[in-house]
């Protein structure tokens, strides 16, 4: 393992500043803060005298190390830690800071020992829980509610009509009427629930999306990009110091902007896409929230007395309440998608000594392909997935309609396997944990867990990317006439028909294909054989695609029309 970069004292800057505030550890009880529990406005330590109490902090370069993760992710990761770290030092909290060659059981047990036992708030991370969970078994850690969620099991198995399928909208209208937000006299504010009919406007490129805060680079930030950069050099990804948001001052900043220059606008461009700007008018607080350096309820009550259009306030508290929390539950009751039948109770059931053992893998039509190098930065030649996966490499971000009808949707036509996709998403999102990443793009991006949680495949051709962005402006393919997704998405429906025959929202999709010719159900099947032999290879797609479409290559490897 890479020692931690060191200053010219011998020591590193995080450790010398957090031996300079920590107080005497002596007479405390202990709790350990995961790293997505970065907030003292919940849980023990939210109720507890700083004088008395320590908090144990754990950084695992093997758990780092499990999967690709983008190098932004980690340096998030890590300098969130560590400026929590400092600020409960600063409060009077005791940190005990770990770097464990191990585990997180491994790291915890000889402190769990020591201290008479350890209080956590129970892990969101399925993968954490089971790490865990010899020590919990053995007594050594105390689990308590985690006090970030919104919603309890309860609400959700009330709104559900028993096993699945589940569907987000009668748990959204429940706990909306429960919750009280934006009810009016027990009824939703505006008249509906959803305004999610009227926020599908492309983008016209007016007015301006705005451009992010950028967030100071401190000594403790510095030394975190040195360290990730040093010992996890091979994994993908760019490090960008000045959207490091890691302190709760940056989170607080980030929040203040997002509420002033992106809310207004949120709702009629939620679905709108752009290479001109990756998140348009989305907030990009989804890590912040998973981590709690901002508090979903918090964030849901601002938006609530926002002054901004009511779909936008709606669409974002459906965001938050509905799905996000929707999304947490499938997760518990499944097991992880492990067990479809909803019978979980929400604990892992695979062995405690093999952290991660057992990945989910359901997949509903049989995708099995391999996911192609296209998504790890070599060049398609289809100008919406390249865009998208240059700016995931670049920043670990973009918004939730380019990750669904960009990443998933052309995953989809290929036939990749959800899971394959799934770990890739885990590694590539800065805002990716398991009980979020793993709902949405196994159950919803590839459908992969069928009608679990979502009532059709999001797939389309290129008319969807074409109304609702501006990448196929500078592709070499016309989307009216020769983007080869149109016919990979009729060719998807053949290949997958009596799968989804049964599906109600595909029946007219269904129909349709079947009104195409021969010739042109043989042509569509040519095309989805001819992509995925290309991109499988690692090519990009050329003029064999459309004889009678000719292309230029330009400098950068990208294709224009002639």
């Amino acid at each position: 393992m890479t020692p931690e970069p060191q200053s010219r004292a011998g020591i590193s800057a995080f450790r010398r500043e957090l031996l300079s505030r920590n107080p005497d550890p002596e007479g405390r009880s202990w709790i350990f803060v995961p790293y997505d529990q970065t907030s003292d406005r919940i849980g023990p330590l939210s109720r507890m005298d700083p004088a008395d109490v320590g908090v144990v902090l754990v950084e695992s370069p093997q758990k780092a190390s499990l999967r690709p993760y983008h190098k932004q992710k980690l340096a998030l990761i890590l300098s969130n830690l560590r400026h929590f770290a400092l600020e409960q030092a600063a409060r009077g909290v005791a940190v005990r800071h770990i770097v464990s060659r191990g585990s997180y059981s491994d790291a915890l047990a000889p402190v769990a020992a020591e201290a008479g036992g350890l209080t956590m708030m129970r892990a969101a991370e399925r993968e954490l829980r089971l790490d865990v969970a010899r020590l919990v078994a053995d007594g050594l850690i105390d689990v308590v509610p985690h006090e970030g969620w919104l919603t309890t099991p309860e609400q959700f198995a009330a709104s559900q009509k028993g096993p699945p399928p589940w569907r987000m909208d009668a748990f959204y209208r429940r706990v909306r009427r429960e919750s009280g937000i934006l009810m009016e006299d027990g009824r939703p504010v505006g008249g509906k629930f959803s305004f999610d009919v009227d926020n599908r406007q492309p983008w016209p490129g007016t007015p301006a999306a705005p451009t992010p805060p950028d967030f100071p680079l401190d000594p403790i930030k510095a030394e975190v990009l040195e360290l990730v950069q040093a010992r996890f050099e091979t994994h993908p990804g760019v490090l960008v110091p000045h959207a490091l948001c890691s302190t709760q001052t940056d989170a607080e900043a980030l929040w203040s902007w997002a509420k002033t220059e992106c809310l207004p606008l949120f709702g009629p461009y939620e679905d709108a896409m752009s290479e001109q700007s990756d998140g348009l008018f989305h907030s990009r607080i989804a890590f912040l929230l998973h981590v709690h350096r901002l508090l979903p309820r918090r964030v849901v009550r601002d938006v609530a007395q926002l002054d901004v259009p009511l779909a936008s306030k709606e669409g974002f508290v459906r965001q938050v309440l509905g799905w996000r929390e929707f999304m947490r539950h499938v997760h518990a009751r499944t097991d992880g998608l492990r067990d479809l039948s909803g019978e979980s109770k929400g604990e892992p059931t695979a062995d405690p000594g093999k952290p991660g053992a057992l990945p989910a893998a359901p997949s509903a039509l049989d995708a099995a392909n391999a996911l192609p190098d296209a998504y790890w930065g070599s060049t398609s030649g289809l100008h919406c997935l390249d865009s998208v996966v240059d700016t995931v490499l670049t920043t670990g971000y973009s918004h939730h309609i380019s990750r669904l009808m960009v990443l998933s949707n052309i995953a989809s036509l290929l036939d990749v396997s959800p899971r394959e996709l799934t770990d890739w998403f885990w590694s590539m999102y800065t805002d990716a944990f398991d009980w979020v990443v793993e709902p949405n793009v196994l159950g919803m991006g590839t459908f992969g867990a069928g009608d679990l949680m979502t009532t059709k495949p999001y797939v389309s051709g290129a008319a969807y990317i074409n109304r609702m962005s501006d990448y196929c402006q500078a592709c070499v393919f016309d989307p009216k006439a020769t983007c080869p997704l149109t016919s990979m998405y009729w060719a998807y429906l053949e290949r997958h028909e009596d799968l989804l025959k049964d599906v109600p929202r595909m029946r007219l999709s269904l129909a349709s294909m079947r009104k195409r010719k021969p010739d042109r159900r043989k042509a569509d099947r040519q095309v989805f054989e001819t992509v995925s032999r290309t991109l499988r290879e690692g090519r990009s797609l050329g003029t064999h695609m459309h004889e009678d479409h000719p292309v230029e290559r330009t400098k950068r490897g990208r294709s224009k029309r002639r």
